[in-house]
């Protein structure tokens, strides 16, 4: 879950100007890293040699 402090830190890191898509896609892009490390946490992971078999049909 995304904290009020990382989503002003994420707001002080972007430029003076910026569009609000940016902004957009930068909270989106944070949330996705938070919600992956909280699933290493809770054991959410797949093997290297699983993750290529599910992946294969797409990393051809």
């Amino acid at each position: 879950m995304l904290t009020k402090e990382k989503v002003l830190q994420s707001i002080r890191d972007l430029p003076n100007e910026f569009s609000l898509d940016d902004l957009v896609e930068k909270l989106i892009l944070l949330e996705k890293i938070e919600l992956g490390l909280q699933q290493v946490k809770d054991g959410q992971t797949l093997s290297n040699d699983l993750a290529k078999k599910k992946l294969k049909k797409w990393l051809k």
